[in-house]
């Protein structure tokens, strides 16, 4: 039986129709001069959409899975994620996200329904707990509070064009005094596909009721 004489792993910049991703190679030679042989690609979805809207700081994501949640670990890390709210069912162990400092916040509901009010209270008291009431907030992430400012939400679903950009679009909606069709503008901008003509509709006919206030500006 030949056995494993060396494994090389290396991580490249790669592409996809969603942007760049993050691409983990394992090749593994065999002794004696064998075949060497090639493991399957690791990589992100698509690329993390970042939104910016000045204090207010999101990164809209699609699913890690199991295999490639170190990559996801890299990004949010390389953002500033404090704080990860999960809008779907799980595909991977939100273990290795705490172990890496960042908080899970299990928010799910069903895909093309519009978010439950339990949901949107339960999101918005995090981004207010993160960016109005400063200090991080309870359960905030290693380092949130010596990042201050720097702290980022990440928000995923299956792909990140529907339940997750749309609970972003609540909080601008809430916390930036935006119109709901200029909130859509702006995300849809950032991250090409999100949100679709229902869950427009949705948010057309939403109403602030969270009376934050407005805090934050259009970058």
């Amino acid at each position: 039986m030949t056995g494993i004489e060396d494994v090389a792993v290396a991580i490249n910049d790669g592409s996809s129709k969603n942007g760049s991703v993050v691409d983990a190679k394992v090749e593994a030679k065999g002794n004696g001069g064998g075949a060497k042989g090639t493991a399957p690609i690791v990589k992100l979805g698509s690329k993390p959409t970042l939104i910016v809207h000045s204090p207010l700081k999101f990164l809209i994501m699609d699913s890690p899975k199991k295999e490639n949640l170190h990559l996801y670990i890299k990004e949010c890390k390389r953002h500033g994620v404090t704080d990860l709210v999960r809008v779907c069912s799980p595909s991977y162990s939100a273990k290795e996200m705490e172990l890496a400092g960042i908080s899970v916040h299990e928010m799910a509901y069903a895909d093309g329904t519009r978010p439950p009010d339990d949901v949107i209270k339960q999101f918005l008291g995090v981004v207010k707990s993160r960016f109005v009431e400063g200090g991080g907030g309870a359960g905030a992430g290693a380092g949130a509070d010596a990042r201050g400012g720097d702290a980022c939400i990440g928000v995923h679903c299956v792909a990140g064009l529907g339940r997750a950009p749309v609970l972003v679009a609540i909080a601008l909606i809430e916390f930036g005094g935006c119109d709901p069709i200029v909130a859509v503008d702006f995300i849809r901008k950032h991250r090409r596909g999100a949100i679709n003509a229902q869950q427009l509709d949705y948010l057309e006919q939403y109403t602030p009721t969270f009376n934050a206030g407005c805090v934050c500006s259009i970058m």
